[in-house]
């Protein structure tokens, strides 16, 4: 268990759901997969890298809901930047460490903050 935090701490995490528009391999990774993520007319879409192509295909993303956090600072990963972190649990699979992700009902509205 990681340290325990105050509310206010957990309050400062802008937590939205986001709908995966278009999901790639970027040419110049062999971990990352490329995800366009719509939040809604007020935030419109961002850019945001995924360290999952061992695991998953650009299809298993691509029109589904997820969680996403959208304030963390921009981050540079490979040739491109990440405007956020798709939220997914650590699980394992046949002993091997294997990220899980959790799409969310369609009817969770792209934008729709998490509580």
């Amino acid at each position: 268990m990681t340290a325990t935090i105050t509310y206010d701490d957990f309050a400062k995490l802008d937590l939205r759901v986001g709908k995966v528009v278009a999901a790639t391999i970027p040419a110049w990774s062999k971990k990352l997969i490329e995800l366009t993520v719509e939040f809604g007319p007020e935030l419109g879409q961002k850019t945001i890298f995924s360290g999952v192509q061992a695991w998953y295909q650009p299809a298993d993303f691509i029109d589904k809901h997820f969680p996403f956090i959208i304030n963390l600072a921009e981050r540079k990963m490979g040739e491109g930047v990440s405007q956020g972190m798709m939220l997914m649990a650590d699980g394992e699979v046949d002993g091997q460490a294997h990220p899980i992700i959790f799409p969310l009902p369609l009817t969770a509205t792209p934008g729709t903050v998490i509580r």
